[in-house]
């Protein structure tokens, strides 16, 4: 049985990347979404794991954050596991997300890929 994963980045690359990655795999069903509200939208489809990009940037329009997403999330679901993926390394950050509701909280480097797949196989298996 796949399990359905969300990927929420506003970065169009670093979303194709994560679908190459993980729709190849026959374990897991990825959904791609550019803002914290079409995931809000479609949180009734129940995926096993969220990945949500900390910074969420839109057009000119004003749009839910990483962080604003993440507690609109737990609001209705508390349960989903939700991996944060930041490019930035900050203690701070992580207190606030982890206090929020993160399972994990995950730095986009050059091996974070890898560090992704571990964890998502850690978190939903």
């Amino acid at each position: 049985m796949s399990r359905l994963i969300f990927f929420i980045d506003d970065d169009k690359m670093i979303l194709n990347l994560l679908e190459y990655t993980f729709q190849s795999r026959q374990d897991y069903h990825v959904v791609c979404y550019r803002t914290g509200e079409e995931c809000l939208e479609n949180l009734h489809r129940k995926p096993s794991l969220i990945v949500l990009d900390h910074i969420l940037s839109g057009g000119g329009e004003k749009q839910l954050s990483g962080l604003e997403t993440l507690k609109e999330i737990r609001k209705v679901e508390k349960d989903i596991p939700i991996v944060i993926l930041t490019g930035h390394g900050d203690d701070d950050l992580l207190t606030e997300f982890i206090e929020s509701g993160a399972d994990r909280y995950l730095t986009k480097d050059d091996f974070f890929i890898d560090s992704l797949i571990e964890t998502i196989q850690q978190v939903i298996n």
